[in-house]
């Protein structure tokens, strides 16, 4: 029986949708696009960790509050990989790739308190927000108007989770300032 090829080389030529990008940009933001589709599933799943594992007497806010953050991180996921695929690249292939890209840590303590959970998440969706500027750059200087453009509304979108989860986790005054 012969041997067949390795999985990396079958069709990649056949995957070349035609693009008047630079190669070596489309290289360059096809990498950065896995990482950002990493990094999604990464704080997909760990928003969805603290959301199946929320406690305390703001249960309700909390646990609903991380269900619509979920979806909406969620909801980017097959965008921001379908992108690579539309100037050229490559997207992500497996779970094994994404957890080598990733740039949000896991939490896997048994237990996490509620103020904690958000303080977390406000801050790694701080973290993506700055990598998401970095990746616009990217393709600003590229002239890849329309992943500049998605990438401007997904920092929009995130900068208003942080914003929320910051606002969840600010200690009140008595007059609620």
């Amino acid at each position: 029986m012969a041997k067949a090829k390795p999985v990396s080389r079958i069709g990649s030529d056949r995957l070349n949708t035609p693009t008047d990008l630079d190669p070596n940009d489309v290289k360059t933001i096809s990498e950065g696009l896995a990482v950002l589709t990493s990094d999604l599933f990464a704080l997909y799943i760990k928003t969805k960790n603290f959301h199946w594992h929320m406690s305390g007497p703001h249960f309700r806010d909390y646990h609903l509050l991380l269900d619509e953050q979920g979806e909406q991180i969620f909801g980017i996921i097959d965008d921001v990989a379908e992108r690579a695929r539309k100037i050229g690249g490559t997207a992500l292939k497996s779970l094994g790739q994404a957890d080598k890209l990733k740039r949000v840590a896991d939490n896997d303590d048994a237990y996490v308190g509620p103020l904690d959970m958000l303080k977390e998440l406000r801050d790694d969706n701080k973290a993506l927000v700055a990598h998401m500027r970095e990746l616009h750059e990217v393709t600003d200087e590229a002239n890849d108007v329309s992943t500049t453009s998605l990438l401007e509304e997904w920092i929009d979108q995130a900068e208003r989770r942080t914003w929320f989860l910051y606002e969840a986790t600010r200690e009140s005054t008595q007059d609620g300032h």
